[in-house]
């Protein structure tokens, strides 16, 4: 293979939160550029985290990671176990000696998340565990695992996210818990990146459009093959993405020897689809964001303006 179809070649990686959706999307277009890519999560062939899917294991990402032309290692991780999250860290410093891309993508607080009650009838427990799995758990693998990545000049640090900072700073999630816990990573990205600016590091928040992950596939009862059927029910899902699209934007950004000129944005798949030229797994060019902004001046807009 050439540079030019493995730019990612001799690059180390680490997805947190890889076992299925965008993570894995990224570990595995990571892959398909030529990295070697850890992969964490917290489900396993013989152990089934809370979201409860047994479908998808951070062993079967890895795999797809060397299928896609990459190496994959799957490292069992409780991102909230800091002794667990050192030992990765650890881990990849003992077995590579470096680590040039961390990619921040831990969550699975989908089913904690209730749309329409207020503040104060929000269960307490469910709100608080959304922060510690979207908010806690990226401060603990940022701080343990950045002090591998400032090694070498260069590295790449992704916060990722659910909305824009143009998008989020000025309209209410619906929850507050779901508020402060997307908004977090972006402030993460920002506060990153003026430690990392100084040893030639770089850090941004990437949030995906609206994305066709396996629970919002299960969710409208539809696969990946015939998702356009869910349309029908809401018309705006038109304007959604597969998880590809957002694995093609953080490998088109690693591979950018330029790339330091986005530190401490906020940045999404549609927009760096734009810039580097990538499209989606069906060939379209989708702007979730885009499309949802225009769409609140202007009911009328069409969603095809935006794919």
């Amino acid at each position: 293979m050439t540079d030019e179809t493995k730019p990612l070649g001799g690059r180390i990686a680490l997805v947190a939160g890889a076992t299925r959706g965008a993570g894995r999307a990224i570990a595995v277009q990571l892959g398909a550029a030529g990295a070697t890519v850890y992969v964490t999560g917290r489900t396993t062939r013989d152990r089934v985290s809370e979201v409860g899917r047994t479908t998808e294991t951070i062993e079967e990402t890895a795999e797809l990671v060397t299928a896609a032309g990459g190496e994959g290692v799957a490292v069992p991780t409780d991102h909230l176990e800091i002794d667990q999250v050192r030992a990765l860290v650890d881990r990849i410093d003992r077995e590579r000696g470096r680590l040039d891309i961390l990619v921040n993508d831990v969550w699975g607080g989908e089913h904690l998340i209730k749309f329409g009650d207020t503040f104060w009838e929000t269960d307490l427990t469910g709100g608080l565990r959304m922060l510690e799995l979207g908010v806690k758990t990226h401060a603990i693998t940022a701080r343990l695992a950045v002090p591998l990545l400032v090694r070498h000049p260069g590295g790449l640090v992704v916060e990722v996210t659910d909305g824009t900072a143009e998008y989020n700073t000025t309209r209410f999630r619906e929850n507050l818990f779901y508020d402060l816990t997307k908004n977090a990573p972006i402030r993460m990205a920002f506060g990153l990146s003026k430690d990392l600016k100084d040893v030639g590091c770089t850090a941004v928040a990437l949030t995906p459009g609206w994305l066709r992950s396996e629970q919002m596939l299960d969710h409208f009862g539809v696969t990946e093959e015939n998702w356009r059927d869910a349309v029908e029910k809401l018309p705006d899902f038109a304007s959604s993405e597969s998880p590809v699209y957002a694995g093609r934007a953080v490998a088109a950004l690693a591979a950018d020897p330029d790339r330091a000129r986005w530190n401490g944005q906020s940045l999404s798949s549609g927009q760096l689809a734009k810039e580097y030229g990538f499209t989606d797994a069906d060939g379209s060019r989708p702007d979730a964001w885009g499309y949802i902004i225009a769409k609140e001046s202007d009911p009328d807009v069409s969603v095809d303006d935006y794919r």
